[in-house]
């Protein structure tokens, strides 16, 4: 089965440890992984993050996250 390309990368407060969570166009998660690795500082390379994740568009795929978590997050859109 071919998976969808990851569109959006979304750092993200999770009980206290910063979480990196993949999403494809349609902000469903493909995966998720500790933001300090190496692979995160990789694809962040010359990005610059968006606003929050606090806007309707997140609520559903953030929906385990509380509101002011979901307002801290970095949200980063993948070249694709």
């Amino acid at each position: 089965m071919h998976k969808a390309p990851a569109r959006y990368l979304v750092l993200i407060d999770a009980s206290g440890a910063m979480v990196a969570r993949l999403f494809d166009a349609a902000r469903v998660q493909i995966t998720d992984f500790d933001a300090s690795s190496e692979e995160v500082a990789v694809m962040l390379s010359g990005l610059t993050p968006e606003a929050d994740a606090d806007g309707p568009a997140w609520q559903s795929a953030l929906r385990g996250h509380s509101a002011e978590e979901r307002r801290g997050a970095q949200v980063y859109t993948l070249d694709l």
